[in-house]
This record gives structure tokens, sequence and C-alpha cells, in this order.
């Protein structure tokens, strides 16, 4: 099954939060990380495929899906066939990445195909540690660490990036068919399933986004915690994105938790600036 060319999915536009942490990193991190880029694109990329006709029907994903671990298996097995995955042989060799990482990635991103309603946090929290801790687990896997709580820090960090991620993208999801906000949550506010496909944009809601938001805060503030000092010129790409997902948190505060009405985001400009401004403290403060 055809993966295409890799290089279509590495992350070459500015616009991307991964183009502002990762490109002033030395060449053979640097390499590593758009490398695992490219299979966690590919990977969602599949899920997201429009379901229009036959030939993106969720069973077809689930054969691509499975393709990619059976690959995952070769790769490992120093058996790869495709070229995409040769690189990734050279990776997971070079920084000793446990394969169970990339397994349990495509686990989360399959859920995607059949779950599409959390009734707890817990179950949502699940799903973020298998979408976005693992990611941060691999990512430091490639930077080095010196410490066990350097784990929990990158678990909760993908945490926190993964909720802002949902609240960001509550519309775009909820006109995907899935809704991420916990449903018990809802229930809480007194703020129902159809009102929020329904765009209904109210106190409840309000109310219901200022909770979710300081839950996500938590997470960066955990996070953040278990960072020691020593660890962060070693970690400063981790650090960028979560300055740019942080802001993201306050400017979907700034405006009023109306997520319904614009797609909010960081401009270029001011991605650059976080990314810059941490470089530097770590080559002149971090040493």
């Amino acid at each position: 099954m055809p993966m295409g060319k890799t290089a279509a999915y590495y992350p070459s536009s500015a616009k991307t939060n991964f183009f502002y942490s990762f490109q002033f990193l030395p060449k053979e991190e640097r390499e590593a990380i758009y490398t695992v880029y490219a299979f966690c694109r590919y990977a969602d990329d599949v899920v997201d495929v429009p379901e229009g006709n036959t030939a993106h029907s969720i069973e077809l994903k689930r054969q691509r899906l499975q393709w990619l671990r059976e690959e995952i298996e070769a790769c490992y097995a120093g058996e790869a066939r495709h070229p995409f995955f040769r690189s990734l042989y050279w990776v997971v060799r070079r920084f000793n990445i446990p394969k169970q990482y990339f397994l349990t990635l495509l686990d989360g991103i399959e859920r995607d195909l059949i779950v599409h309603r959390y009734e707890t946090f817990e179950e949502l929290r699940e799903y973020c540690y298998s979408v976005a801790s693992i990611v941060g687990l691999i990512v430091i896997e490639i930077f080095g660490y010196r410490y066990e709580q350097t784990k929990s820090y990158a678990v909760n960090l993908g945490y926190a990036l993964q909720l802002t991620n949902i609240l960001r993208d509550v519309k775009a999801d909820k006109d995907r068919g899935r809704i991420y906000l916990p449903l018990e949550d809802l229930r809480r506010f007194g703020y129902s399933e159809q009102e929020l496909l329904e765009e209904v944009y109210n106190d409840a809601f309000i109310e219901l986004m200022q909770f979710e938001v300081q839950r996500a805060r938590s997470y960066y503030h955990k996070a953040r915690s278990m960072l020691r000092s020593d660890e962060r010129r070693r970690l400063v790409a981790p650090q960028i994105m979560d300055r740019i997902y942080y802001r993201l948190l306050e400017k979907i505060e700034l405006n009023n938790y109306n997520v319904f009405q614009k797609n909010i985001r960081v401009s270029m400009a001011h991605k650059a600036l976080i990314a810059l401004r941490l470089w530097l403290k770590a080559w002149l403060l971090w040493r």
C-alpha cells in the first residue's frame, strides 16, 4: 500500500508549530524529528480523509492503519520495505525508541474511527495519552534526558497540547461528527450535545469552556513543574511548543471562548518571536 512521497509530510510550511519549534535543532535531531512527524502526519491523515466514497471507507482506513503496524514491525525487525520506513529504521536504532510507542500511537489514531464521543474525562485523557503524550515520549528519546520525571513532563505536556487542540477545534471536530468535550462536563454546565451541534453560544457554553481551559492550563503548570532546570536547554523545542499552545489557550480566553465564530490561532510573527526568544535564552542562560 503506497505511502506517497515522504517529503510531502515534512513540516516545510512556516505555518506549522513544528517548524518554529524544531528548525534550529542540530541536523541529526532535526531530521529524526521530521521523520517521526512524517509518520504521525501520514497516520493522522489516513483517518481524517473524508469518507465520501468507498475509497475512504472506515474499513479501508483500518486496513491502512494495519499496514502501518505491519511496517513498524518490519522496521524494528530490520526488514523495512518502504523507503520511508528504512529512514525510520535509522531513527529508532539511533535513538533507541521503543516500538510500543508507535503501536500505541496507531491505536489512539484508530480510535477516531470508532469513538466519536467521550463520556468522562478519564476516557478522554486515555485518548490524549495515546495520540499526544506518546509523541512527547518519542521526542524526548531523540533529545535525550537525565531523569525519569522528564517522562512525566512529556506526558503532561502532551495532555496540555491535545486539550488545547480540542478546545480550538470544537467546531471543526463536530463538523466531522466528533465531540471530544466529555459529555459529563456538558451535563455539569447544562449545555446539551444538540446545542453544541447547532453551535449555540451562550452562558452555559462559556462556563463549560472556562472549565476546560482551566483544566488544560493545570496540565501546562504540572508539566513545567516536572522539568528540572538542567534539562531545559536539552528540551527547548518542547518548551516552544508549550509557549505557542499556551498562547493559543490565552487567545481562546481573549475571544471569550467563542470558537464557533472564527478560527482562533497564533500569528506566524508571534510564533517566530516565541521560538527566537526561547532559543536565545537556551544558548545564553541555560548553558
